[in-house]
């Protein structure tokens, strides 16, 4: 059991870094391929990836009931949140969005429980506003006195990427990790492949290295290595044990966007990023009638 958790926390950690990095890799890759490649062209490359491994491992296909699950997991983590960071990212700085994608566990978590039938705590709705307000007011801070369309962006991918993570952590234990974001993947794929053909351009094969580098970083780790890192961590410990990981999240990214993209960050980046990730901590591991590991093991 001990040895179980450990890996489990290990994966979770491999997973955390390589989501670390979607950011500023999109950041670099829009300028050069647009959104509609950065944003779904990323699960083309990974479908490539996943028909090869299904068709080689005979992979059975899923039940019913676990292609309707699978339908919310390719919903937020395939559709919604590659194309809104990807808008978001054409606008906004990566210690932006690292600031308030580190809400993200604490909509795991709400989700996890919501979808567990339990009913979430006061503690979990003070330390989510808080943390809300916070963002927002950093959000307002950063954008001259007014919220912008890719905050409303980062927002909108928070709460369906955090539905997604509980829905797949749940599903994995039955379905097997790797398998959940792989399914997810080929679902979502077929209804990329006319839009990505249609925004491919000449211009693009001028794109530099380090543009190539990010966007075959998206579609072979972000979309999927990552995914299976992480499901595959939560099956293992636990979505509130693993989850807690998440933590680093935001300080990766910020530190990421400063060594990868040079972006100067203030103290106030800083601070607020402590008082989101309290806010998180605080929230997410709020009493309820019954916890998060619990919920997973059903």
């Amino acid at each position: 059991m001990e040895i179980s958790m450990k890996k489990g926390m290990l994966l979770g950690f491999i997973g955390i870094v390589c989501f670390s990095f979607t950011l500023p890799a999109t950041s670099i890759a829009v300028p050069y391929f647009g959104e509609t490649i950065v944003g779904l062209g990323r699960t083309v490359i990974a479908a490539i990836i996943v028909g090869t491994v299904f068709i080689v491992k005979k992979q059975p296909l899923p039940s019913i009931s676990q292609f309707k699950s699978l339908l919310i997991v390719a919903v937020g983590a395939v559709l919604a949140f590659p194309l809104l960071t990807t808008y978001a990212m054409k606008s906004l700085p990566v210690s932006h969005g690292a600031i308030e994608l580190a809400l993200l566990p604490l909509a795991t978590a709400g989700f996890a429980m919501w979808r567990g039938g339990e009913r979430l705590s006061k503690r979990y709705w003070i330390a989510s506003a808080t943390g809300a307000i916070t963002v927002i007011i950093y959000a307002i801070y950063l954008g001259l006195g007014q919220l912008h369309k890719g905050d409303f962006a980062l927002i909108a991918a928070v709460i369906l990427l955090g539905l997604s993570y509980a829905e797949g952590g749940k599903l994995s234990k039955e379905l097997g990790s790797w398998q959940v974001i792989a399914w997810a993947i080929l679902i979502g794929a077929p209804f990329f492949i006319i839009p990505v053909g249609l925004g491919l351009s000449d211009s693009m094969l001028d794109a530099p290295i380090e543009a190539w580098i990010s966007l075959f970083y998206l579609g072979i780790v972000s979309q999927f290595l990552a995914y299976v890192a992480w499901y595959g961590g939560m099956s293992l410990g636990g979505i509130a044990r693993v989850g807690q990981i998440q933590y680093l999240q935001p300080f990766l990214m910020i530190g990421f966007s400063v060594l990868f993209l040079g972006e100067s960050i203030t103290w106030i980046t800083i601070v607020l990023a402590m008082i989101v990730v309290l806010c998180v901590i605080v929230g997410k591991n709020a009493d309820s009638r019954q916890n998060l590991q619990n919920l997973v093991q059903k």
